[in-house]
């Protein structure tokens, strides 16, 4: 028996060495979850001959205006095109692509996906995974074949080659060479130009108090003669370096709160490797937010303390806050969660890629080299805006041999970080697929913790165009919460909606508090009972905190040598810097 178990065993292991080989030309991406999807859907659409025929008529009807529209277009009569591009979608937005035969091209693309749009949606009887599946790859294989992504199907690709003799192609062959090169040589990490960490990013001045194997705190210094005493937490997202809190000078949000009069104590998490593999969620848990909360206490005693969590660290400060209210522990003042959801039913298009065959397939994956790399989760989140992300790109860079100049956050998106794998399986598993925080399911130390136990209250941010988080998802916390909300809708995405500098021209939001007793306002409505504002939503979050503050006093020391807190080291310490 034990020798049949052991083969049973290996023969196992062997199939995942084999998943682990193909998840890494598929990105990570399940063939069979993708196969599935396709089959429910075909099946489906095969045993719909009125449906079929719904189909057959509007390709018809679309194909008659399509060839009524190029003829007067071939023939330069004025003609209004048939089919404009969905809202959002820049593609063929240059005026060059309004002349003949250009616009032939772009008018018979936006054919094609109007007709896919269609037949894809709402065919009665596919899951609604599989019909999220199927849009999207539809989509995606359309845009391969999309004119603008040709040198000889785009205007601007053809006017710049004449315009420069060819020499538009040659430095794109030449940064395709380079990319190249990259991928082979640092796994497609690219130069980030000028900026340099601890120089022109993560440049707040402040100290490491504390350091364990998995997190390193920051105490920054004071800019203001008094402060108020209860301090604030960052918690930042392991995803990627926590530092995108702390971008540069003048785009800094730490900065922000510091000048602001707060106490700021941030999360620089080590990144992990392969000898980290059996890292789980409550290892962050306890050894990166409890750890932090203990040392805070240290070195500023008996203040409460205002936390802040982003993105994945929002949901893990949650999931510390539920723990503590159920275990009577109340040394948080409030909770900030920044583009982090508490409730993953409706996570965007990332569960376009979150089932139980995708999921066992990074499973294999993470099992063979230990963790998920930040390259394979960056080609998942490419592949969500492949239009803007992906093809774009391509053709500024290697057909009209464009080569972006770094900025800030480009520079710190190039600053991956890898993800252990025991944490990422337990984090797809438990929050996004089995979705246990929001009903109450998930355990701490084997009992079950509940967001409704949380009493502070809760200031929440969402962004407009959050692809990874949506504002709808992140507004959830207001029902899985008995305690007062302030709600905040930024524009921009996950990263640019937080990193938010005040005087940016382009931004603006809306705010929003309700207390525990209020009725709900379901999020299709509240854009109209909040407050519009112009600029950025940091002074209304600083204010929120002061409001929420003692009497501002005498900022508290840098670490606490005599209760085990000394400084060792200049901000932003080691650990950002390792690769």
């Amino acid at each position: 028996m034990g020798q049949d178990h052991g083969a049973a065993a290996g023969l196992e292991n062997l199939d995942r060495l084999l998943h682990a080989a193909q998840a890494r030309a598929t990105h990570g991406i399940s063939p069979a979850s993708v196969i599935g999807a396709w089959l429910d859907w075909s099946v489906h659409l095969a045993n719909a001959p009125g449906r079929r025929a719904v189909l057959a008529r509007q390709a018809a009807t679309d194909v008659a205006h399509f060839g009524l529209w190029a003829a007067k277009a071939a023939l330069l009569q004025e003609a209004e095109p048939p089919f404009a591009e969905p809202e959002g979608q820049r593609r063929f937005a240059d005026p060059a692509w309004k002349a003949w035969p250009f616009s032939g091209m772009a008018q018979a693309f936006l054919l094609q996906e109007r007709w896919w749009d269609a037949a894809t949606a709402d065919l009665r009887g596919v899951s609604a995974s599989h019909a999220r599946q199927v849009r999207f790859i539809a989509r995606q294989l359309l845009d391969v074949a999309s004119p603008a992504n040709g040198p000889l199907t785009n205007p601007e690709v053809v006017a710049a080659t004449v315009h420069e003799g060819g020499q538009n192609l040659v430095r794109g062959l030449g940064f395709l060479a380079e990319d190249v090169a990259a991928a082979w040589l640092d796994g497609g990490r690219r130069d980030t130009g000028r900026y340099v960490v601890g120089r022109d990013l993560a440049a707040t001045p402040g100290e490491v108090v504390y350091r364990n194997d998995l997190i390193e705190l920051i105490q920054y210094l004071p800019q203001t003669a008094e402060v108020r005493p209860e301090p604030v937490l960052v918690v930042p997202a392991w995803i990627m370096k926590y530092y995108i809190l702390d971008l540069a000078p003048g785009w800094s949000l730490v900065e922000h709160l510091v000048r602001a009069g707060h106490t700021v104590f941030a999360i620089s998490w080590r990144n992990p490797g392969v000898a980290d593999s059996g890292l789980g969620l409550d290892d962050y848990r306890r050894r990166g937010v409890m750890a932090a909360l203990d040392a805070v206490g240290s070195i500023v005693p008996g203040a409460r303390v205002h936390a802040c969590g982003y993105c994945l660290g929002g949901t893990l400060l949650a999931i510390a806050a539920a723990t503590m209210a159920r275990d009577g522990d109340g040394r948080l003042a409030s909770m900030t969660l920044l583009a982090a959801q508490a409730d993953f039913s409706e996570a965007g298009e990332l569960m376009l890629f979150i089932d139980e065959s995708q999921v066992a397939w990074l499973e294999d994956l993470m099992w063979d080299q230990g963790y998920l790399d930040a390259n394979q989760m960056a080609g998942a989140f490419r592949l969500l805006r492949a239009d803007e992300l992906v093809w774009s790109r391509i053709v500024r860079q290697y057909l009209l041999g464009q080569r972006e100049t770094p900025n800030e956050l480009m520079a710190w998106n190039a600053d991956g970080t890898r993800m252990p794998a025991r944490m990422q399986g337990e984090y797809l598993r438990s929050l996004f697929l089995d979705n246990r925080l929001s009903r109450g399911r998930y355990a701490v130390e084997g009992r079950p913790v509940a967001l409704t136990d949380i009493r502070q209250p809760i200031f929440a941010v969402g962004t407009e165009t959050d692809h990874i988080a949506p504002w709808q998802s992140v507004y959830k916390i207001r029902l899985l919460s008995d305690t007062d909300v302030t709600f905040v809708l930024t524009n921009g995405g996950h990263n640019a909606g937080i990193a938010a500098k005040p005087g940016h021209p382009h931004r603006r939001y809306r705010i929003g508090a309700s207390t525990a007793g209020d009725r709900y306002v379901p999020p299709d409505r509240w854009p109209a009972t909040a407050l519009a504002h112009d600029g950025s939503w940091w002074p209304a979050w600083t204010d929120w905190l002061a409001a929420r503050s003692s009497q501002a006093a005498v900022p508290p020391a840098l670490g606490a040598p005599a209760r085990g807190y000394p400084p060792l080291g200049p901000a932003p310490g080691r650990y950002v810097m390792e690769p």
